[in-house]
């Protein structure tokens, strides 16, 4: 999920080089062979396992938060969160952009200007900021609990040390998202051209 997540922010990432850059890569990642299956077997049901035993921990766990606001505490709750959100913006997310309005598999030209569509909406580009923030949150101190806990950070000093370096990545992956937002909102909107199978179906005689 970690190479999803790193994969997902540097190809969005290609929208600062404009929109034909960001194409070429959603015509790579759209052309890939077994498309569908690679998404189903390693990004739906990987994220939502991960998310229903999130979930689930998260039911049978107890918060002391309100008497003990010790930086753990504060941790658990802060991961529980950001993951519950995550959860729900990356749903959203690809529910609008790949399921509904123009489907951008086999068009791929349509994917830069059908992003800024979802700007254009106050509360959606709310929910993405949001939702970049979470995400990396969530990922990054859940490598440092990860490492914490299966022992492969030891000692206060190894685990303080790592904790710098899962900050580190924390904002390198808020300055991927966030640049890639920044690129779509200064950039003119883009055209959302009809699959061309449409275009062909709505040219034949008789339509």
């Amino acid at each position: 999920m970690g190479a999803f997540l790193l994969e997902h922010f540097i190809s969005n990432a290609f929208a600062t080089n404009g929109p034909h850059a960001y194409t070429e890569e959603v015509t790579f990642l759209t052309g890939m062979p077994f498309l569908l299956g690679l998404e189903i077997f390693f990004i739906y049901i990987p994220i939502l396992y991960h998310a229903i035993y999130g979930f689930y921990i998260w039911y049978r766990g107890e918060s002391n938060l309100g008497s003990y606001a010790y930086v753990g505490n504060w941790g658990y709750t802060m991961q529980r969160w950001t993951g519950a959100i995550a959860f729900f913006y990356m749903t959203w997310h690809t529910v609008t952009m790949r399921w509904l309005g123009v489907h951008i598999v086999g068009n791929a030209g349509a994917a830069f200007g059908k992003v800024q569509m979802e700007f254009h909406n106050p509360w959606s580009l709310v929910f993405y900021i949001i939702g970049v923030l979470c995400a990396s949150v969530h990922f990054s101190y859940g490598l440092w609990l990860f490492a914490a806990k299966w022992g492969i950070t030891t000692g206060e000093k190894g685990r303080r040390n790592f904790g710098v370096v899962c900050a580190a990545l924390c904002l390198f992956f808020l300055m991927l998202g966030y640049s890639a937002m920044f690129a779509f909102l200064k950039t003119p909107q883009q055209p959302i051209p009809e699959p061309a199978s449409h275009i062909a179906q709505q040219a034949q005689p008789g339509r």
